[in-house]
């Protein structure tokens, strides 16, 4: 099998590490030259990935298609591109769904979507798939494992929810600010921060953890982790989590 992959950005160079990085029996990949430092980087690292000189020569090298462009580009970058009935696809691309696919990629008749995040790179990842067979589940299992979604609004809400990362750091930072504020010494609250929420990684290892009980466990009556969730309880935070995502959601479905 010969993955080809179309814009080797940040996903696509952790899904070429993850397929190829440490392994004996690594596939043929063919990545576009689109980001040329970063093509040039795999294919010098890796022996069996290899540039292509064309978008085409990506497809017509491949057996199994994998894009990875910007969703707003992908009319520009696939316009013109032939696909054989032969070709199975997976798209990356957020918002853009398996019925508009099927038009950018005719005849190709094996259509699937994934959300890959970074830790394929080191095969780790989780990564969600519609539909739940295929292309891709045989690549997103040979880098962590494949999260099966029932139906395509289903993985539009998945999608959606991965915005959540960025809310997550800057979560982090407020509380090493609010350290530093108190006296704390930069490195330290950051380190102390960041050791706080490594430590916790452990309970996420299970392989569907009920965050609630989570919750729970850690919120010892009338202790402080208790008191602080009560204040942002009575903010409505998590009330501002679901009105976002919302918003978000509303974002991928107008695309």
């Amino acid at each position: 099998m010969t993955y080809g992959i179309i814009g080797v950005g940040a996903i696509g160079a952790a899904i070429v590490t993850g397929l190829c990085e440490g392994v004996q029996d690594a596939p043929s990949v063919v990545v576009s030259a689109r980001n040329a430092s970063r093509a040039a980087d795999l294919a010098s690292r890796f022996r069996s990935v290899r540039i292509a000189k064309s978008n085409q020569e990506v497809i017509d090298a491949a057996s199994v298609v994998l894009l990875c462009i910007r969703p707003q580009e992908a009319r520009s970058v696939l316009a013109g591109l032939k696909f054989s009935s032969a070709h199975a696809v997976v798209s990356m691309m957020a918002g853009i769904p398996i019925e508009i696919l099927q038009q950018l990629v005719a005849p190709a008749q094996s259509i699937a979507r994934a959300i890959p995040l970074p830790a394929v790179a080191t095969r780790e990842g989780a990564t969600p798939i519609f539909p739940p067979a295929g292309a891709a589940q045989t690549l997103f299992d040979r880098l962590g494992s494949s999260i099966e979604i029932p139906n395509e609004v289903a993985l539009e809400a998945t999608s959606a929810s991965t915005a959540t990362v960025c809310a997550h750091f800057a979560y982090l930072n407020a509380i090493s600010q609010w350290l530093i504020a108190q006296g704390v010494a930069e490195t330290a609250a950051r380190r102390q921060v960041a050791a706080t929420f490594a430590g916790l990684a452990k309970h996420l290892q299970a392989d569907a953890p009920d965050f609630a009980e989570l919750a729970r466990d850690h919120a010892t009556r009338g202790g402080i982790n208790e008191q602080f969730l009560g204040v942002l309880e009575q903010a409505r935070v998590f009330d501002a989590v679901d009105s976002g995502l919302n918003q978000v959601l509303a974002r991928l479905t107008r695309r």
